[in-house]
């Protein structure tokens, strides 16, 4: 991959995921825990400094009452009754371990599972010549899923960060990095990411 066509994009690193008040923490709290996703999400996000690689942030924001949902099923549905990711509430904010970053693009407008829909992700990967998108977040099976199977379809190269996503339960993690993700996408960790971009040839 060369860096600066290279693309990390962070899906869901917020309050209501991570912070132990977090209204979703019990959902992933296990399973982010086994893998250390977070710490080694963080520590990528530090060795990549100054590589070259774009960093966005996808958080997934409502106004209060959920005038964006309409009718929600399945886990938006279950959002909007436990009331998460409010905008003005801490914990539709991003995780502090990423506030400040000034290399990290926010990508605002997201509501629903792919970071693509009702955003400027794909203008702003398009900006910059992003031809590799590698996915970190939460959670495997749902948005995680929808934005890698999105970024396909928009002919974007897509790699997965197997130590830096989170599903619900080891089970979930395991199917998705051995059996589904592989169909479509590229898989490999942090480490090796780091590696890969490191050994990319100086361009004449």
């Amino acid at each position: 991959m060369d860096p600066k066509k290279t693309a990390l994009v962070l899906i869901g690193f917020q309050n209501d995921w991570f912070h132990e008040d977090g209204i979703l923490r019990p959902v992933i709290k296990e399973q982010a825990e086994s893998t250390g996703m977070l710490p080694n999400t963080l520590e990528l996000i530090n060795q990549l400094q100054n590589t070259g690689v774009t960093i966005f942030s996808s958080p997934i924001q409502f106004q209060e009452g959920y005038p964006e949902l309409v009718e929600p099923m399945g886990v938006l549905a279950k959002i909007k009754e436990v009331g998460a990711f409010q905008v003005g509430r801490e914990g539709a904010d991003i995780i502090e371990g990423l506030t400040g970053n000034q290399e990290i693009i926010e990508i605002r407008g997201r509501r629903g599972l792919n970071a693509f829909a009702n955003t400027m992700l794909e203008d702003e990967l398009r900006a910059r010549g992003i031809e590799d998108i590698v996915l970190a977040g939460v959670v495997i099976s749902l948005c995680v899923d929808s934005t890698a199977r999105c970024a396909l379809d928009l002919d974007f190269r897509v790699h997965i960060l197997q130590d830096c996503i989170s599903g619900r339960t080891d089970l979930e993690h395991q199917l998705y990095c051995d059996e589904i993700f592989p169909m479509f996408c590229g898989m490999t960790d942090s480490k090796a990411l780091v590696e890969d971009l490191q050994n990319v040839p100086a361009q004449a």
